[in-house]
C-alpha cells in the first residue's frame, strides 16, 4: 500500500480510498478542489499501484495498513475518511477496528456483506473478465455504455491492470464477496448510493443501520456506480467541506 499527500499539512486531515480496479487518480479532481482546505491522504491499494508491481492481500490486511499508517503519521486520529466501493468496504473495516478516531467517515456504494458461496466463483471470474476488457477492448464498453463517466473508469483501469492484473482482481473481489462486516464505530458515518445501483445498495443499508441506527444516507438521482465522484466531483467536495465544518471555520475566521 502506498500514500500520496497533498494540500495543506497543518489542515484538517481527508483520507481518500479508491474501489477495486482504479488508481488514487480518479480522486485528482477533487484532490484539486480540496487541497487548500484539507491535507489529504490518496491511499493507493495492493494489486493496483501505479507503476509498481503488489499484490492485493485481504479486506482486512489493507485497513491494517491504514490503520498503522494514521497511529504513526497522524496521532491515531483524521477528521474525514471516504472510501469508494471497495475503498469504502476498506474504511469500514478500519472503523469496524475501532483503533483510531476518524470524525466523519462516507461509505460510497460500500459492499458491506457477502454474497451467497456458490455466486462466489462465477462472479469474481466475471468481474475479472470484465476488468481484463476494460483492459483490451475498451471501443466495446463505449458503444455499451455511451457515457463520459465509463471512459473514466476504463482509463483508470488501463492504469493500474498491468502491475497487479487479473489476479489482483480475482483477489480483491474473493475479499470483498466472502467478507461481513459485523461492527462499526464513529461519531458521525455517511452512506452514499445511486439510484441506479439501488438494488445492490439497499441491502448494505439495511444491514448498516441495523449496526448503526444512526448512519446519515444519501441516495443520488440517476447516478449509478461511482458516477457521483467521476462526473460531480464539486458536489462531494461540498458534502465534505459541509460534513467537517470548513466553511463555519472559514467564515468564523473572517
Amino acid at each position: 500500500m502506498d500514500f500520496k499527500v497533498f494540500g495543506k499539512k497543518d489542515a484538517p486531515v481527508l483520507m481518500l480510498v479508491p474501489g477495486l480496479g482504479v488508481s488514487y487518480e480518479i480522486f485528482i479532481p477533487l484532490i484539486r478542489l480540496l487541497e487548500n482546505e484539507f491535507q489529504i491522504v490518496a491511499v493507493q491499494v495492493d494489486g493496483f499501484v501505479i507503476g509498481k508491481y503488489t499484490e492485493f492481500t485481504s479486506i482486512d490486511d489493507q485497513a491494517a495498513q491504514v490503520v498503522d499508517y494514521v497511529k504513526k503519521k497522524f496521532n491515531s486520529h483524521i477528521d474525514c475518511a471516504y472510501g469508494l466501493s471497495l475503498g469504502g468496504k476498506i474504511v469500514s473495516r478500519v472503523l469496524e477496528r475501532d483503533e483510531i478516531v476518524v470524525e466523519h467517515a462516507i461509505l460510497d456504494a460500500a459492499p458491506l456483506l457477502p454474497l451467497p458461496r456458490w455466486l462466489v466463483a462465477p462472479l469474481r471470474y466475471l468481474q475479472s473478465f470484465n476488468v481484463w476488457t476494460c483492459y483490451h477492448w475498451t471501443g466495446f464498453w463505449r458503444w455499451v455504455f455511451h457515457s463520459h463517466y465509463f471512459d473514466v473508469l476504463l482509463d483508470e483501469c488501463k492504469k493500474v491492470y498491468p502491475y497487479g492484473g487479473n489476479r489482483a482482481v480475482l483477489d480483491g473481489y474473493k475479499s470483498v464477496y466472502t467478507n461481513k462486516l459485523n461492527s462499526i464505530s464513529g461519531d458521525d458515518i455517511h452512506f452514499w448510493h445511486g439510484t441506479k445501483e439501488s438494488f445492490v445498495a439497499k441491502p448494505q443499508v439495511k444491514h448498516l443501520k441495523k449496526l448503526y441506527p444512526d448512519v446519515k444516507v444519501e441516495v443520488f438521482k440517476s447516478m449509478n456506480h461511482g458516477q457521483l465522484l467521476v462526473d460531480f466531483p464539486e458536489e462531494v467536495a461540498k458534502r465534505i467541506k459541509e460534513y467537517n465544518g470548513v466553511e463555519t471555520r472559514q467564515c468564523f475566521m473572517q
